[in-house]
């Protein structure tokens, strides 16, 4: 006890955690430098829940099929708007991402579509079988394959499950990740993975997303070796080794000032700004490097 002693400080009422003086001092500095994510003037959101990916998101052949069998230039027009590309989990890499050539047929509740308007598009959804999957709870087969029914909502038998509110931000440049991070044995150094994707692009519901000013920098810091460190400590994580980037964990994470980050040592750019010394930089990467063996060891 007296070689291992430490002095914590609970007088608040925020929750207390025993720390090493290290960790106390490096607390303390992000607590006085850094502001949350949620209070950088964002909203994060969760990705399209179609209800049935299998009808919904179309590749590259059925999109020009669908546009091809418009019976009018207006009518083409129309169709090639509301068909937009889509990205999934396994498409967003850390800073990149690797669009797959899917599109999503973009017919939320909230937009007021009449599917009439779209007769290519409704077409190819009675062709799918999209009207019977809404109205029973029975699994069907559809075109060969085992299909299960959408769940029932009251939303029209053509509509996306989410009437989506914010649809227009999926139009601006925006910060994409997956709510469920795995980091894979072969490529333990992908991790976190935030990605900028640019405007236009939609994302699926395994997916969040943020638009907003700066996010070209954000993203630099949501990738950085800091929160790397802190993520490792603040993310509940599976058994499987892949960790929950939920809204709640992502959105409390403190960063500094990013005004002044550029592509270049932007590990060390943020240090300086949490004003981090040698010793507690050192820690941080003891740590990262202690955590990826863990996850090493525990891979299968």
């Amino acid at each position: 006890m007296q070689q291992q002693n430490v002095v914590c400080d609970f007088s608040t009422s925020d929750s207390w955690v025993v720390l090493s003086p290290i960790e106390q001092s490096i607390k303390r500095k992000i607590k006085a430098v850094g502001t949350p994510l949620k209070d950088w003037d964002i909203n994060i959101y969760r990705g399209v829940l179609t209800g049935c990916n299998e009808a919904f998101i179309i590749d590259t052949a059925k999109r020009n099929e669908i546009l091809a069998n418009c019976q009018s230039t207006e009518e083409r027009e129309r169709t090639a708007e509301l068909i937009r590309p889509i990205l999934r989990g396994r498409d967003i890499k850390r800073y990149a991402y690797e669009w797959a050539n899917l599109w999503l047929i973009a017919t939320f509740p909230s937009r007021h579509y009449n599917i009439d308007d779209y007769p290519s598009v409704k077409q190819y959804l009675l062709s799918y079988g999209i009207e019977r999957l809404q109205q029973t709870g029975k699994v069907h087969n559809v075109n060969g394959e085992t299909i299960k029914a959408r769940k029932k909502t009251n939303n029209k038998w053509f509509e996306t499950q989410d009437s989506i509110s914010y649809w227009e931000d999926f139009s601006r440049p925006k910060i994409v990740w997956a709510r469920l991070m795995r980091i894979a044995q072969s490529d333990i150094d992908a991790f976190p993975r935030f990605c900028h994707v640019p405007e236009g692009y939609y994302v699926v519901d395994s997916l969040c997303f943020f638009s907003g000013r700066d996010i070209e920098k954000i993203v630099l810091a949501l990738n950085s070796e800091y929160a790397t460190w802190y993520f490792f400590n603040n993310v509940a994580t599976l058994d499987n080794g892949g960790f929950q980037m939920r809204q709640q964990y992502v959105e409390d994470i403190p960063l500094p000032d990013i005004s002044y980050l550029s592509n270049q040592s932007v590990d060390e750019q943020i240090y300086e700004k949490f004003a981090f010394n040698k010793e507690e930089i050192s820690y941080i990467r003891r740590i990262i490097k202690d955590r990826k063996n863990e996850i090493l060891l525990n891979c299968h």
